[in-house]
């Protein structure tokens, strides 16, 4: 009961001190509600089509209104929070395996392995602009979820593998990990028990940052046609769909571009947050 009481205001003097993480939470975690819950807290299929009431204003029957196919906007938004999470989630997990093995090639081992990854594979990617790789290879391959998430991890993991390359490079000569080789340990071993564990801190802020990123780099797809095909509730669709009334119904264009803001809000929020947390300097000078 007193462990209990002791956790609970810890969390609370901690919201205190970092509040902007603490409404980055919450807003994820609404978020995340809705994309797990989105059959049971959408009041209609968001695919539904009603023409006699298209472009309605926000009513009791319709909370956000209805767009120009007579569609409910509160469902599609909150449908739209399930591609959007699963998205960012995915794109950055494949972007941080690529990064994580790339990466850690590259600094643990130096010589050739680092001069063709470093100077020739990841200059000719960070040479060109992540979104319009994407937008050339989804072109290319043609719209859809798993599209989406393989051409923004193509234009995306770059900046984890010279993020991992630099961390392994500086852990590499400790002296644990030079013990370690004196003892025999494997390459392997080394690298997986020693090595890896200890560039975790900088991947997972790097990895909140990114997930904000990969949602704006989604919504903008979908807004050029490039994204999850209809009838799949997307917000960067709706925003693409809403152009033509911007200015007789501007609710169409006004609630899933606030979706969109406040997602990726959280994710620089919480990002900052890990940040701070995570660096012994600003902990200290804060009195965390």
């Amino acid at each position: 009961m007193n462990d209990t009481i002791i956790l609970k205001a810890g969390l609370l003097d901690r919201a205190k001190q970092q509040p902007l993480a603490a409404l980055g939470l919450v807003l994820l975690a609404i978020f995340v509600v809705c994309a797990v819950f989105a059959p049971w807290l959408a009041p209609y299929d968001p695919a539904r089509l009603d023409l006699a009431g298209r472009l309605m204003a926000p009513s009791g029957a319709h909370w956000l209104g209805t767009d120009e196919l007579g569609r409910d906007i509160l469902s599609r938004t909150i449908y739209g929070a399930r591609i959007s999470l699963i998205v960012s989630v995915s794109v950055v997990a494949l972007s941080l395996a690529i990064g994580l093995v790339a990466g850690g090639l590259a600094g643990f081992y130096g010589g050739w392995i680092d001069t063709v990854m470093n100077i020739y594979v990841t200059n000719a990617f960070m040479s060109l602009p992540g979104i319009l790789l994407a937008i050339a290879f989804v072109a290319f391959v043609g719209p859809g979820l798993f599209n989406v998430v393989l051409a923004l991890a193509i234009s995306g993991w770059v900046g984890y593998a010279r993020l991992v390359r630099a961390q392994v490079m500086a852990v590499k000569e400790r002296e644990f990990v030079e013990a370690a080789r004196a003892l025999g340990a494997s390459d392997w071993r080394i690298m997986w028990r020693h090595v890896l564990p200890n560039t975790v801190q900088p991947l997972i802020v790097q990895g909140a940052i990114g997930m904000a990123g990969a949602v704006l780099a989604e919504a903008t797809l979908s807004f050029l046609g490039l994204g999850v095909p209809p009838p799949a509730a997307s917000w960067g669709a709706m925003l693409n769909d809403a152009r033509s009334h911007l200015f007789d119904s501007p609710h169409l264009v006004f609630f899933p571009a606030m979706a969109v803001m406040l997602t990726v809000l959280s994710f620089n929020f919480i990002g900052d947050a890990l940040r701070d947390y995570m660096d012994p300097r600003t902990r200290l000078e804060a009195g965390m």
